[in-house]
């Protein structure tokens, strides 16, 4: 079994909405012997939370505040993103960061607070993930550093060179996010670095998803990390045994910054 590795995700509300505490947490995490810190990607979030920070400037804080946590938003709802302007951030902060981003994508939902609606983003899930595969298409073809051009039925690329590339090659790793049950974002993800399964409640369910993925991937597993988020006072090592490379402690959206302190205290699993 390989280690396991630890990393705060930090949802970026209210106590954690100032870019100066999420650098200050990450620094002491690192020091602390964490692994990585990751970070929510939202634009709103249901009452009581009322503030709200950009993953993208709160990462690019992180990354000048650390030299070895792995760093990223942990998921990036692609199909509200333009894939050219994805193209940017990642190979930017993957330069600023030393080779230290890791991309997590997922389909994105309107349940928690309407964002999807409420700024006129598509609604059906089955175009998202068409939306979804395109950005990732795009992506790819980016960090390469050749020319893009893609004509797709969402996006358009005419021949734009993406560069600096990103120091990771061949690109940035990509995590795909899904419910563990569900065979197509599986099949999306065994075709990625890694794999963050949503909504887990036994490790059985990680297990299964695992022999899946290792079938797909035709027993290629040591380079790919499977990701699982749980909850606070929930042992990671049985997860770890089922294959999980990561674990990240779920905080809930307004969590006060004593809490999080605690965690970190707490330290990386053993």
């Amino acid at each position: 079994m390989n280690r396991l590795r630890s990393a705060l995700w930090l949802p970026l509300f209210d106590d954690l909405a100032d870019r100066r505490v999420v650098a200050r947490l990450a620094a002491d995490a690192e020091e602390a012997g964490w692994d990585g810190c990751f970070v929510w990607d939202q634009l709103c979030w249901r009452a009581p939370v009322r503030q709200v920070a950009d993953p993208w400037i709160a990462l690019a804080a992180i990354t000048t505040a650390t030299e070895r946590l792995r760093l990223g938003p942990m998921v990036s709802p692609l199909a509200r993103r333009r894939p050219a302007k994805v193209a940017r951030e990642t190979a930017t902060l993957d330069r600023l960061s030393d080779g230290r981003l890791t991309l997590g994508v997922g389909l994105g939902s309107d349940r928690f607070a309407g964002e999807l609606s409420r700024t006129g983003e598509q609604l059906d899930d089955r175009r998202r993930w068409q939306m979804l595969d395109e950005s990732l298409a795009i992506l790819a073809a980016a960090w390469s550093g050749e020319p893009v051009r893609h004509r797709g039925e969402h996006y358009t690329v005419d021949d734009i060179a993406f560069l600096p590339r990103p120091v990771q090659r061949p690109g940035v790793p990509v995590w795909a996010a899904g419910f563990p049950g569900n065979a197509k974002p599986i099949r999306r993800a065994a075709r990625l670095d890694g794999f963050f399964p949503a909504n887990l409640e036994h490790p059985d369910q990680l297990a299964e998803a695992v022999g899946t993925l290792t079938q797909l991937r035709h027993g290629e597993m040591a380079a790919y990390d499977i990701a699982v988020g749980l909850p606070l006072g929930v042992d990671p090592e049985p997860y770890a045994k089922a294959g999980a490379t990561w674990w990240l402690p779920e905080l809930e959206p307004g969590v006060r910054l004593d809490t999080v302190r605690g965690l970190l205290r707490d330290g990386p699993a053993a």
